[in-house]
């Protein structure tokens, strides 16, 4: 049968599968990916690897540390961090690179990690990047960094699939993050919310590699779990570049992981010439969940914001305001690279820097600072007045020099511009191309270096309706209920956040007992739950169910309160792997949710239906009364978590 790209990197990666088991959309896996990757966080998933009993790293090449969050503050207690990090890699003999060298995703494509065709996950939102290479890339959380370093492995729910088929030829001054804002603009009705895209079409040839990393960066902004673009002519030439590069360089700064010969041992002739002897594609007749167009040639510059990056306004419309700005940033991991600095340099070079603004600038890499500084482009940056910051992350997350203050607004070459997360909460963040940005710190207002005609993107979605779909029972492990049944509990919001489930000051009482989780859960979204929520019940949410913040608690509180398992329309991802692992089951129903929806209204916060519904995870359906709802399988891997009380148990034994 036919595998879309996802699904046959995915399948190359997952372990543990019954003979003969194809990977599908839908499907809980166990996966061994390539490489891991943690940053500062590094220091933070420690304990938690500690905590678990772990003493050694099962795979130590499989895992990468990079320092690059919090590289501006060189107070003694980071110092310290930093330290205890790199004295952690050195003992476990894990690839490790220092604050300076470039934030993490950088590192992770320029040194060969994030290789095309394989799968590379990061303790990091924007591990969504590397799909620009043609690499499965996708976020994982703490528990899961900890659980690949002690075991060399995870679990993985293949998420839906769509592609997008990009047509034409961009306008010159339109840049891969116009593309991005555009379809972030377009498509903001959550159409690929935890979804993983296939980029296609033939527009693609006629993007480089810089433009597909920033494109593929930011489809975790649109909602994506990961934005794969396909290994074609383009990649391999990136790669025999690179690889050119670092054959000059020498193996300065690589970890001491390289070969026997003296060459380096991601970055190399040999292994480009297997990937372009084979190169991963989907099958032509492989399901894609939705399909989204873009014509290439009807894109123009616009901005995101202030504060949404799903909001979007012409950059010629943004010139008709006249909205001045006070600071505006070249920095972070979707647009710092030399072809970004370049478009950036062209626009100043031979101008300043208006009065009264701030023109903040930092590499994604000490490679990238390198390259720039020798074309010429650092410093006609410097010259017109920009200011210089390390190769790291920094504004773009609140931290180090140059942040937002009050009343003040930012124009941004970076990725996100919630509200006061680059500073000030009465701030307001914008964000767009850095020629965009770079035009208007030179103009002191948001402007775009050249005019461009007017037009409105053409675009289309289309949804596909699943056929053949395949009705062979689901394996059931030895312990697992068959089937479970309770009365359906109906809180019909939308995207109810965690701090709706688990209110935000309970986060951190770190003596806050079991019991105590459980009689707070809901408080904020509902406060007459507790009173109407009896043990047992099967909760059902709406759509993008527990958005927000990580905090665990939201899904242990639940748990704890004895509700036996979330349906929902859709989930956050977060909110899911952080159920999952704490044992803790959720379970995908949009059909149900309607249904209830369409029964129960939305004027109550909270329903008790009086539904006692059965779930049958062999047959893969709920049913109550004569109605029946198909939901994807839970698989061998999500009910083993499930039964051992979650992810840290399961590593526990795993190493036991």
């Amino acid at each position: 049968m036919a595998q879309n790209l996802i699904e046959k990197i995915a399948q190359r990666y997952a372990v543990d599968l019954p003979d003969g088991t194809l990977v599908r959309s839908g499907d809980y896996i166990y996966i061994q990916p390539a490489h891991v990757m943690t940053h500062d966080n590094t220091g933070a998933v420690i304990p938690k690897f500690r905590g678990i009993g772990a003493t050694r790293i099962a795979r130590p090449r499989q895992v990468v540390s990079t320092l690059d969050h919090n590289v501006q503050d060189t107070s003694d207690k980071n110092l310290e961090k930093y330290r205890n990090i790199e004295a952690f890699a050195a003992e476990m003999g894990i690839d490790f690179y220092p604050a300076g060298r470039g934030i993490g995703h950088q590192i992770m494509c320029e040194e060969g990690y994030a290789w095309p065709g394989s799968m590379v996950v990061a303790s990091d939102s924007h591990s969504n990047m590397y799909g620009g290479l043609g690499c499965l890339g996708t976020p994982v959380v703490r528990t899961d960094a900890a659980a690949l370093w002690a075991t060399g492995r995870t679990w993985w729910k293949v998420p839906p699939v769509s592609r997008v088929n990009l047509t034409g030829t961009l306008p010159e001054g339109v840049t891969g993050k116009d593309v991005i804002i555009t379809l972030c603009g377009l498509f903001n009705e959550d159409e690929v919310l935890n979804h993983a895209l296939e980029f296609a079409g033939e527009g693609v040839a006629r993007l480089s590699v810089d433009q597909r990393l920033t494109i593929a960066n930011m489809t975790t902004e649109w909602g994506a779990l990961a934005g794969v673009f396909p290994v074609d002519d383009t990649v391999i030439a990136w790669l025999r570049a690179r690889a050119s590069v670092v054959a000059q360089r020498g193996l300065e700064g690589v970890p001491s992981d390289a070969d026997g010969d003296g060459g380096h041992p991601r970055m190399n002739e040999e292994r480009i010439e297997a990937l372009n002897a084979d190169r991963p594609t989907a099958d032509t007749d492989a399901f894609y969940s939705r399909e989204i167009t873009l014509d290439l040639s009807t894109v123009r510059p616009h901005v995101s914001g202030p504060n949404h990056v799903k909001t979007m306004t012409s950059v010629a419309e943004m010139e008709q305001r006249g909205v001045p700005i006070q600071k505006a940033y070249l920095v972070s991991c979707v647009n710092s690279r030399a072809e970004d600095i370049a478009e950036a340099a062209a626009v100043v070079r031979g101008k300043h820097i208006a009065e009264g603004v701030s023109f903040y600038i930092a590499a994604a890499s000490s490679e990238v600072q390198a390259d720039s500084e020798r074309s010429g482009d650092w410093q006609a940056l410097l010259d017109a007045g920009a200011i210089p910051l390390p190769p790291g992350c920094g504004p773009c997350i609140g931290l180090g020099a140059g942040l937002l203050e009050d009343g003040e607004v930012g124009i941004s070459a970076t990725n996100r511009n919630f509200k006061g997360r680059m500073g000030s909460k009465s701030a307001e963040a914008y964000l767009a191309s850095p020629a965009v940005v770079a035009a208007s710190a030179i103009q002191g207002r948001i402007s775009g270096p050249v005019r461009h005609s007017v037009t409105d993107p053409h675009a289309s979605i289309l949804s596909n309706a699943k056929t053949g779909v395949d009705s062979a029972e689901t394996v059931i492990v030895d312990g697992f209920p068959r089937t479970l049944s309770g009365v359906l509990l109906y809180c019909h919001q939308d995207n109810l956040n965690t701090d709706g489930i688990y209110p935000g000051k309970y986060t951190y009482v770190d003596d806050f007992t079991a019991a105590q989780q459980a009689a707070v859960a809901m408080e904020n979204y509902d406060p007459a739950f507790q009173n109407i929520a009896q043990e047992g019940d099967i909760l059902v949410g709406g759509f993008n169910f527990g958005t927000g913040s990580s905090r665990e608690q939201a899904a242990t509180a639940l748990k704890h309160r004895g509700i036996r398992l979330v349906l929902a329309g859709s989930f956050s991802e977060t909110y899911k792997r952080n159920a999952i692992n704490n044992g803790f089951l959720v379970v995908e129903a949009p059909e149900l949710v309607a249904d209830l929806r369409s029964r129960f209204g939305t004027e109550q916060a909270t329903v008790r239906t009086g539904i006692e519904a059965t779930v049958d995870f062999g047959r893969s359906e709920i049913t109550f009364e004569d109605r029946k709802y198909p939901i994807d399988p839970v698989g061998p891997a999500a009910q083993e978590l499930i039964l051992v009380g979650g992810l840290e148990a399961w590593v526990k034994a795993a190493i036991a």
